[in-house]
């Protein structure tokens, strides 16, 4: 299971298929290879949106975003 959570606060935003992860990290630019933490705004979800993202996936990010300017979240495995 790949679970998706903030990674300032460390609750849980739910959890990602290997297809909806597969496209967020193709889509968002990776400090290194390992990396798996990404900052999203509302500009970011456009974008992700405009690219063809799941609708499951946007509606997990627009409900983590929430009223913020912007968010760092962070995946894992479990």
């Amino acid at each position: 299971m790949i679970i998706l959570k903030n990674k300032v606060t460390d609750v849980q935003l739910g959890t990602l298929s290997d297809d909806e992860l597969a496209f967020l990290t193709e889509a968002l630019e990776a400090e290194s290879s390992t990396d798996q933490d990404y900052y999203i705004n509302h500009a970011t979800i456009s974008m992700l949106e405009t690219d063809g993202a799941p609708a499951e996936l946007l509606a997990m990010l627009n409900r983590a975003l929430g009223e913020h300017d912007g968010i760092d979240i962070i995946w894992s495995r479990e």
